[in-house]
């Protein structure tokens, strides 16, 4: 019986195209692929050694012949490439039709509304990713105190503001009307509430960003779990997009993965659900920091009990090889290992994450999820 799982999500972790991917645009996206052919290949060894080979040709990652751990790939059937809709499918939720899809910028309606919400006029209002808005609008939004407004061509709109010209707090408030008022508009998107530090020409994202998310429309596996009587904490924006139900405490995401590995001995069932933001734009960057979360790993696994089942995942690509560096529509990994588990067993690609929700509830003991197939059968020591 599994008592405690240990849940990473690495945003925008993808492997390869979904088989829909050419009507996002994204036929060619291949996130880990392509940023280890751009760095000249990536050393992974604890990635490598949980099965991560098996899933996609990745430069400097080889395929084990004997993985310690189990491994597959997660499709999506919701609608979408973002971390709302994949957080939600890997929970059971499904989102079958997207209200709000910003192809070609942010309908004027929207920016209208939250700029009555903000009361001062934004800049921006495109399809883009953080950097180039950053670098394109930073040096106007310094001198005139208009926040930047954008989106990643989902259902998603960003809203970043120095705090020389806008006090966090003031951001996170007024963003939270603005979505409020474009809720009542029956248009289901998120509003990222995103606080900017640094000099002119030298903007950069600072910690404490807020998320704006209507709450799922069914049950979720947190929700499941709550109801079953297990603990659940939330790392990083767990919480932000699932409006914190199903929680019995959240953390913020400044340090993650070493918050939840100082909580092992304090939590000691339940799921410990952790979002991780490692790929940034820049390749260079973002190889960096993938190979220093494998580093990391090792201190996790030393502290694993008998009970213990710790699974990597992703939630969408985000290929940065692609002109716009924003999501991409990827099939994402699912490595799982624990002492006692199963070793080197292939979960094949599953159609639906919702896979993994289930699988999550049926290991807890707790009640079954609306859809998705649970493969912990598969799991189990032989």
């Amino acid at each position: 019986m599994i008592k405690r799982v240990l849940l990473f999500v690495i945003d925008g972790f993808g492997v390869g195209p979904l088989p829909d991917a050419s009507d996002y645009g994204d036929a060619e996206a291949n996130t880990l692929g392509h940023l280890a052919g751009a760095v000249g290949g990536l050393s992974l060894p604890n990635l490598e050694a949980l099965g991560l080979g098996h899933l996609a040709q990745i430069p400097g990652v080889a395929s084990m012949v004997q993985p310690h751990g189990c491994f597959g790939r997660l499709g999506f059937t919701s609608r979408g490439k973002d971390s709302v809709s994949g957080y939600w499918e890997t929970n059971g939720v499904t989102v079958s039709e997207s209200a709000a899809v910003y192809r070609v910028g942010i309908p004027e309606n929207v920016v209208s509304v939250i700029e009555q919400a903000l009361g001062r006029k934004l800049i921006g209002h495109r399809v883009a990713s953080m950097r180039s808005m950053l670098r394109e609008y930073g040096a106007e939004h310094l001198s005139s105190g208009a926040p930047i407004l954008w989106t990643d061509g989902g259902n998603t709109c960003y809203v970043a503001a120095h705090d020389a010209a806008m006090p966090v707090a003031a951001l996170h408030q007024q963003c939270r009307e603005a979505w409020k008022e474009i809720k009542k508009t029956g248009t289901l998107i998120r509003i990222v509430s995103q606080p900017l530090t640094g000099e002119p020409g030298a903007l950069r994202p600072q910690t404490g960003r807020k998320d704006f998310v209507a709450e799922p429309p069914g049950l979720t596996m947190l929700d499941a779990l709550s109801r079953s009587g297990q603990i659940t904490m939330g790392f990083g924006k767990i919480y932000d997009l699932f409006s914190g139900r199903g929680l019995t405490k959240a953390f913020p995401a400044a340090s993650a993965f070493d918050d939840t590995v100082g909580m092992l001995n304090k939590v000691p069932r339940g799921l410990l659900y952790v979002s991780l933001d490692l790929l940034s734009e820049d390749s260079a960057q973002a190889a960096e920091a993938l190979q220093d979360f494998d580093r990391r790993l090792p201190r996790l696994f030393e502290q694993l009990r008998v009970g213990d089942m710790v699974i990597l995942t992703g939630d969408h690509g985000r290929d940065v090889s692609m002109p716009e560096k924003l999501p991409t529509r990827e099939y994402v990994p699912v490595l799982i290992t624990g002492p006692k588990l199963a070793q080197g067993v292939n979960l094949g690609t599953r159609q639906t994450a919702a896979d993994l929700g289930q699988t999550i509830v049926e290991a807890l003991g707790a009640d079954r999820l609306a859809i998705g197939d649970s493969f912990w059968e598969a799991l189990r020591p032989g």
